[in-house]
């Protein structure tokens, strides 16, 4: 650290004074953002629960959240074992590992680092919080991993519980039985967009009747149904390719963040284009629970699937600013940075690009 200001005063961008600085330096590794990588030169199968990428149980300390996705990841090495991960780390690991799409891929990331990571050292937790990102950046800014809740992890996920009933990240049997019900009901015993369809609407019931703080509003509303879409986007092997989802695959990577052995990726690039297919079988707008449950009021604030550079709106308008209402210097300059990368995944879409804390 360069230029320390005297003893006492704050520091800007950190929240500290001058005092403290010694009791975090030791930790404290600001790390530059660097441009997130390209899309990938092959985009056809090939294996990836290979003899590089074998999986491994948890040692201690390491980290794993309410992702399955991720968390698979982590566990066979196409991520830091730890859970604890960079930007450009993750993006490269859900091409490698998954063959998600690039914009895809840079949009999630991003918008997920940006609310629960830490801007300044670069890192994220794909579960609780931890030390391992290093020291906090101030107040009202959370860098919490991926376990926090509403901002970008939310309501009605399939195998894991809602916030209010006390665990949002750890596998949920009872879930997971619903899964394999709907399953065997509508797919002939294989998860499918069908069944995706019908199960996506019958969470979004099943929280709306017993979660009195259900909140199913941007950027949830999106995230729901992308996360009914990804296991079968990216949990089928790639040489199957014909979205029949293996129920004892499936519990695979949700309960064991395990890849079944001679696992091969996507045949081709994946962006999630089922999503569309889902949110058509049961219509429901965003909204939620007021004033307890059964009592769905719906919110004309928020973006939904007619409005998307909404979704980008308000995130950047509200939820960024509502974290980090008036940085300064080295954390306003990798916001901006960040901000930027988060950005890049729409342009061209028609979206106009915002500048809350102006241009570097």
């Amino acid at each position: 650290m360069e230029d320390l200001e005297p003893e006492g005063k704050e520091i800007h961008g950190f929240g500290v004074a001058r005092r403290e600085l010694d009791e975090i330096l030791p930790t404290l590794t600001r790390r530059k953002p660097v441009n997130p990588p390209g899309p990938l030169n092959f985009t056809g199968t090939k294996l990836v629960n290979d003899a590089a990428h074998p999986w491994k149980d948890l040692a201690p300390g390491d980290i794993r959240g309410p992702c399955p996705g991720l968390n698979t990841l982590a566990s066979h090495g196409w991520l830091p074992r730890s859970g604890v991960a960079s930007p450009v780390q993750i993006i490269n690991a859900v091409q490698e590992g998954f063959n998600m799409d690039n914009s895809l891929a840079i949009f999630v990331t991003y918008a997920a680092f940006l609310v629960d990571g830490n801007v300044i050292t670069n890192e994220l937790s794909i579960g609780q919080k931890t030390a391992q990102t290093g020291p906090d950046p101030p107040a009202p800014a959370i860098v919490g991993g991926l376990n926090t809740h509403a901002v970008f992890e939310g309501d009605a996920s399939m195998t894991r519980g809602d916030f209010f009933f006390g665990n949002n990240h750890d596998f949920n049997e009872t879930l997971f039985d619903e899964f394999v019900d709907f399953s065997n009901r509508f797919g002939a015993g294989k998860y499918n967009l069908t069944v995706a369809g019908e199960l996506r609407f019958q969470r979004i019931q099943d929280s709306i009747a017993t979660n009195p703080n259900f909140s199913f509003i941007a950027p949830r509303y999106f995230t729901a149904y992308a996360e009914s879409v990804f296991p079968i986007d990216f949990f089928v092997d790639g040489r199957q390719a014909d979205g029949q989802l293996d129920l004892n695959v499936a519990r695979g990577f949700f309960q064991n963040s395990s890849m079944p052995p001679d696992f091969h990726r996507a045949n081709q690039s994946m962006s999630g284009a089922g999503i569309q297919v889902v949110a058509a079988a049961h219509p429901i707008q965003p909204g939620r629970n007021v004033g307890g449950v059964n009592n769905y009021v719906l919110d004309p604030t928020s973006a939904d699937f007619s409005n998307q550079c909404l979704l980008y709106t308000n995130f950047v308008n509200q939820t960024i600013r509502g974290l980090y209402p008036n940085p300064t210097e080295v954390l306003r300059e990798a916001l901006n940075i960040n901000l930027n990368f988060f950005f890049q995944a729409i342009n061209g879409s028609g979206c106009t690009q915002i500048f809350p804390y102006g241009q570097n």
